[in-house]
């Protein structure tokens, strides 16, 4: 086993690669989630850190031991020089670390043991005393609690939004009239489908002007790894509607006992007028429901489709922590300006559209 010791007060740190966690820690780690009454998060789930930890060469994991026995683990990637990463940065939707109840820490501390200058984060869950000081922006992360039945939240839905469910069901009423018999599949296994949404996926991605995700060789091994993962806490859920037995819309999430992440969701440009999208969302939901799935989370960033189906918001976090010394200022002159315009250009909607129009002209230029 490659590790690090070192002790911090009472503490004693070991850094140790994903794959070099027992079965025993596994146990511990879901042990210490579910005493302190966090929700079941597949992305905190120690299954996600090991998948990370078989295509991420630098993933690690910090456990704290307490009178010889674990008490905590902080999971992350190290950059250089020395920059500390989320496990799974670019596509970890919960963030932090995993602490018994009544462990205090001091971050900065932590940072240090695990041989970090700084640790950036975007994603960090409510409740995260170690880190929540450092964040510099508060975020709205909506979700749909789904625990009462799909009757219950379409009620509700009715009474928040009286004109948004009969539209997704005509488009449904549409979409199958004019293309042919609609047919949702909730937990598909089929490797084509799921190429089919990284392909959708990866075009949105250019047609938008962001950075292709689906361009990285790491992620894509991520998805496809998760994807043929049998762990009940934490493995992939492949979602797919089809029109006339052609898949027009489809979703990869993970998924624990109790809630489901929406994470890569797309569409076949050619139906658009369907709004296949949210038609494959509302019959996600129902399945969902039917599953036993309590809580299924959409992730933070704004987008008017998850304003319609929310039902409340959680809170996450976006920011670092800094250590004094050159690595802290290379990670400040290389992040917090970005950040900071970032924040800017959020806070005020007419440039917000106007910055994502322009997006959209680099993307169609690039697709040229």
């Amino acid at each position: 086993m490659t590790q690090e010791a070192t002790d911090v007060s009472e503490k004693r740190i070991l850094v140790v690669r994903p794959g070099d966690l027992s079965t025993d820690d596994h146990k511990i780690w879901r042990d210490i989630r579910a005493e302190g009454g966090a929700p079941a998060n597949p992305f905190m789930d120690p299954a996600f850190t090991a998948a990370v930890g078989q295509v991420r060469s630098r993933a690690r994991v910090a456990v704290l031991h307490e009178d010889g026995h674990p008490v905590g683990y902080f999971p992350y990637e190290r950059g250089l020089p020395g920059r500390g990463r989320p496990i799974g940065a670019g596509v970890s939707d919960s963030q932090g670390a995993v602490l018994r109840r009544g462990i205090r820490l001091d971050a900065r501390r932590l940072l240090r043991e695990c041989r970090l200058s700084s640790w950036e984060f975007d994603n960090l869950e409510a409740g995260q005393h170690p880190f929540v000081p450092h964040a510099a922006e508060e975020l709205a992360s909506p979700v749909v609690d789904v625990g009462e039945g799909f009757e219950r939240y379409t009620e509700r839905l009715r009474r928040s939004s009286p004109s948004f469910l009969k539209q997704v069901l005509a488009k449904e009423r549409k979409l199958a009239r004019q293309v042919g018999e609609v047919r949702f599949e909730y937990d598909s296994r089929d490797s084509d489908a799921l190429g089919t949404l990284m392909r959708w996926k990866s075009a949105q991605y250019r047609r938008t002007g962001r950075r292709d995700r689906f361009a990285q060789e790491w992620i894509t091994r991520l998805v496809e790894l998760l994807a043929r993962s049998d762990d009940p806490d934490c493995r992939g859920a492949l979602s797919v509607l089809y029109a006339a037995g052609r898949p027009v819309a489809a979703h990869f999430g993970l998924r624990s006992h109790t809630v489901l992440s929406w994470w890569f969701p797309a569409y076949d440009r050619e139906f658009g007028k369907y709004s296949p999208g949210l038609v494959l969302l509302l019959r996600m939901l129902e399945a969902a429901a039917a599953d036993g799935i309590g809580t299924v989370d959409l992730g933070s960033g704004p987008a008017r489709y998850k304003e319609s189906f929310k039902t409340r918001d959680l809170r996450v976090y976006e920011g670092a922590v800094v250590r004094p010394g050159p690595g802290g200022a290379v990670h400040w002159l290389g992040r917090e300006p970005a950040r900071t315009a970032r924040r800017f250009v959020r806070d005020r909607p007419r440039l917000a559209r106007t910055a994502r129009r322009a997006l959209a002209e680099v993307g169609r230029l690039r697709d040229r």
